[in-house]
């Protein structure tokens, strides 16, 4: 069976991808950053390998080669990241922003590029969960400038790399879920977690060389960057 690699799967979107993919018969390997508290990740009855993976912490010193294995991969999504200072004002927000461009924006470069030999052993895809809030175009409201620049960051990185790996065969692109009942979305939120992932899935799915460095919408619509 097909083997998928999820970041950030110990709740919501990552969780739900988790869910659906081993429920369809995949090989799942998860990362949480606390395996041992991630109860319902680990209740999931399947071929589900749960790895430690803590975003938040010196990343630099993490041993990406240890962490992604040597099994081939066909999918790749990077799930995790945080949501970074709402305001800008002080120091101590400026350094939380610094952190989030490392969360957001660099580790998941430097973990695909760990992950690439093990991508291109299936020619498989590379997917990274951005937002619509990442969008120069989309942008008429201001505000939220950590998260904004920290995913304008990934996409216009995640569209490099998927112009440094097409020779290889894999396919590269961001994706924006939607506004998600998740802790980030919150309860009002029009997208359920469940149909979501099942759009992403579907875009994935079809993702072709055609498609590849784009940025899309769940529902497979391309955004504008």
């Amino acid at each position: 069976m097909p083997t998928v690699f999820i970041t950030g799967a110990n709740r919501g979107i990552g969780l739900e991808f988790v869910r659906q993919y081993a429920a369809d018969g995949w090989t799942v390997v998860a990362t949480a950053r606390d395996p041992d508290s991630a109860a319902e990740l680990n209740a999931i009855e399947s071929d589900v390998t749960v790895r430690a993976l803590d975003l938040d912490g010196d990343f630099f010193q993490i041993d990406w080669n240890g962490l992604v294995g040597t099994k081939p991969i066909d999918v790749f999504i990077n799930n995790a990241g945080v949501m970074g200072p709402t305001k800008l004002d002080t120091i101590e927000h400026a350094a939380a922003m610094v952190h989030a461009l490392a969360v957001n924006t660099v580790a998941p470069v430097v973990l695909a590029k760990a992950m690439l030999p093990l991508v291109a052993a299936t020619k498989g895809k590379m997917v990274a969960l951005s937002s619509k809030m990442g969008s120069i175009a989309d942008n008429g409201s201001g505000g939220f400038i950590a998260y904004r620049a920290t995913k304008a960051g990934l996409n216009a990185a995640w569209r490099s790399l998927a112009i440094d790996v097409r020779d290889q065969g894999v396919v590269a692109a961001t994706l924006h879920p939607g506004w998600v009942q998740t802790d980030m979305g919150g309860a009002n939120a029009p997208v359920t977690v469940e149909d979501s992932v099942a759009g992403m899935r579907r875009v994935i799915e079809g993702l072709t060389p055609e498609r590849a460095g784009g940025f899309y919408n769940y529902d497979g619509a391309a955004i504008p960057w």
